[in-house]
């Protein structure tokens, strides 16, 4: 009997350590700051137990940054990244697969394949800035990299007046396009009062 019930004990306790890791999700992260990236700029894939908000406390010890959670009215709510803390109409948001969701980062489950975003935002009325994005394609022979910004609910536009990092160079463009041989490049693009994009790598 007393063989049993020791069996059963250490059944129950391997069970309790592989369901969380069982439930853990492999979601791509990234986190920009105020003035730079913060964590992730090519959003490396991560175990997430389960919510958006448990993304950035696994990011926190991925890249050995701070940040704060506060409780407030409406639950868990990050008040601080960094070096920087929340104040007037800047602050900590977060987007889901290109989303900014209607709930706070505890109330949304993530899933494997899930990208998310946090970012220092100032908002000006009641949308935060646009996200941006770099797409590609292959125009007459040259491989050609265009400027997308993506709203709160997800809505992408292309974007003017951008300035693109290709391999590490910077270039303005006007249009939100720039072309180049075809190669192996690490791209990026930024523009003021939009959140930088993450890095395209790739040919």
């Amino acid at each position: 009997m007393y063989r049993r019930s020791l069996a059963l004990s250490a059944a129950v306790a391997a069970l309790l350590v592989l369901v969380p890791a069982a439930l853990a999700a492999r979601v791509h992260v990234r986190v920009e700051g105020k003035t730079q990236t913060i964590f992730g700029s090519a959003e490396p894939t991560l175990n997430v137990k389960a919510n958006a908000l448990d993304a950035l406390d696994s990011a926190s010890l991925a890249g050995e940054f701070y940040y704060h959670v506060t409780l407030s009215a409406f639950g868990p709510y990050v008040d601080q990244i960094g070096r920087y803390p929340a104040g007037g109409t800047s602050g900590w948001i977060f987007k889901v697969n290109g989303i900014v969701p209607p709930v706070g980062a505890d109330q949304v489950t993530v899933k494997d394949g899930d990208t998310v975003l946090w970012y220092w935002a100032t908002f000006t009325g009641s949308a935060g800035p646009l996200t941006l994005e770099v797409e590609t394609s292959i125009v007459k022979g040259k491989r050609c990299f265009f400027a997308s910004g993506r709203n709160d609910v997800g809505r992408a536009s292309r974007m003017r007046s951008v300035v693109f990092t290709l391999n590490g160079r910077r270039i303005g463009s006007s249009t939100g396009v720039v072309c180049t041989r075809l190669g192996r490049y690490a791209v990026r693009v930024a523009k003021a009062g939009a959140v930088r994009s993450r890095t395209y790598s790739g040919r």
